[in-house]
């Protein structure tokens, strides 16, 4: 018989101690995904990984799981050093990750035949985790046959039939529609506030605040590039959880000022941290940027909206909505306070204006804030031929980011200096130009 779960943390199941992880560029300097991370995970308790995508929370996860080894630092499993999968610790991922050639009993069973479990106590365990998760009915159903939700569930099966003191999900809800989603964390919750789960603790890496909130204990809020820990928060909320509750929107508030707030001490007007050439810019379209100034403009906010409030309103999660309020703030369309945010008067001219007055706008804000495209204006300005290669910029970029992020940026430097008229981007030379502006 399974104890029940209390919300009293007991002995560490797992400390992590100045974890570093950072990848080998060639002749360039290596790509450092977490830096200086130190955590611990309690008997009792869920705990989750909270930051944007890139701020190396899945890393950090495989880490613990002995699939990645790190570069630097120290996993301890129950007070011994680890450098590998070890026994008691099982995870789900974000993508259902089943063999579809083998039935819903069969994948579950996979992780008991790996560790040599009589077939007849592997069969009797597998149908108890079907049970348990809410899947008895389907053991010889294949994947194909199954919806989302239910092929998540059966990696939840796989997971918790090997009976692991510790749980690691790593986004485990983000492939789900929004109702499948809430439903699954709800059943996950209940048979844990009842003690029927086989675990004695959960890690999960999320980007949704709500989420976290929701279902855990203590949030650790991650910083990006690189990943590191900047914040404990703690929930004291009783499960289970009532979003409408004051002290949950509170809390969710909350949370959502720290992941927007400057972290530098510096004023908006002393210039903004990680902005010179070498700072990463997000795949935003000018459209998204047009229809969110808007929509602040407009009713019910008027020019100020709560961002929780607008996160919902938009349906836009963690991942969709900071890169544009972040971008908007850096291009000084926005500020951002306490977990709000508002139209600069600038934003709200930008808002406001027909096409032709936006485009003078942006253009301005993009020369005067944002490096990368200052630096590519004003190259092909001085060079007589008005020309130059796409290398030219991504290798300096590459000095300070990964070749990826250099491309990513690019891109968007391009999308962004087009609707601007400050400069032609040619794919097929792949060659920037001053020929299309008027």
């Amino acid at each position: 018989m399974l104890e029940p779960v209390t919300n009293h943390a007991g002995p560490t199941l797992l400390a992590v101690s100045d974890v570093r992880k950072a990848y080998a560029k060639g002749d360039r300097h290596d790509l450092i995904v977490l830096d200086d991370v130190s955590l611990t995970i309690r008997e009792g308790e869920i705990v989750g990984l909270l930051g944007r995508s890139g701020s190396g929370k899945s890393t950090l996860l495989r880490i613990i799981g002995g699939l990645v080894p790190p570069t630097a630092g120290d996993v301890q499993w129950c007070g011994k050093t680890v450098t590998g999968p070890c026994e008691g610790v099982a995870m789900v991922f974000q993508s259902f990750a089943l063999f579809p050639w083998l039935t819903v009993l069969e994948n579950v069973e996979m992780g008991l035949e790996a560790l040599g479990v009589p077939a007849e106590l592997r069969r009797r365990r597998a149908l108890e985790a079907i049970d348990l998760i809410g899947l008895d009915g389907f053991e010889s159903a294949y994947p194909k046959e199954l919806s989302g939700g239910m092929r998540q569930r059966v990696g939840f099966a796989r997971a918790l039939v090997v009976h692991p003191r510790l749980l690691l999900m790593d986004e485990p809800f983000s492939a789900l529609d929004v109702l499948t989603a809430e439903t699954l964390r709800t059943d996950l919750i209940d048979l844990w506030i009842e003690g029927r789960l086989p675990i004695k603790s959960m890690l999960m890496v999320t980007h949704n605040i709500e989420e976290a909130v929701l279902m855990c204990d203590r949030i650790l809020l991650f910083s990006s590039n690189p990943g590191r820990v900047v914040q404990e928060i703690k929930v004291p909320l009783q499960h289970p959880r009532n979003r409408l509750d004051p002290q949950f929107r509170k809390l969710v508030d909350e949370i959502y000022a720290l992941m927007t707030q400057r972290t530098d001490g510096r004023r908006a007007d002393q210039g903004f941290l990680g902005t010179g050439i070498g700072m990463v810019l997000p795949r935003v379209s000018t459209n998204t940027f047009m229809g969110l100034t808007e929509a602040i403009l407009g009713p019910p906010y008027n020019g100020k909206a709560d961002l929780p409030e607008l996160a919902t309103a938009l349906q836009m999660e963690v991942d969709d909505l900071f890169p544009i309020v972040e971008m908007l703030q850096l291009l000084r369309f926005v500020d951002l306070a306490d977990g709000d945010i508002r139209l600069t008067p600038q934003g709200r001219r930008l808002a406001d204006s027909d096409t032709d007055e936006r485009k003078r706008l942006f253009a301005d804000h993009l020369l005067t804030y944002v490096p990368i495209v200052a630096l590519i204006k004003r190259v092909l300005d001085e060079r007589p031929s008005h020309r130059a290669p796409f290398s030219r910029f991504s290798d300096q970029l590459e000095d300070f980011m990964s070749e990826d992020f250099a491309e990513q940026t690019l891109r968007s430097a391009i999308t962004w200096g087009r609707y601007a008229e400050l400069f032609a981007y040619d794919e097929e030379t792949r060659q920037f130009s001053l020929e299309n502006p008027s």
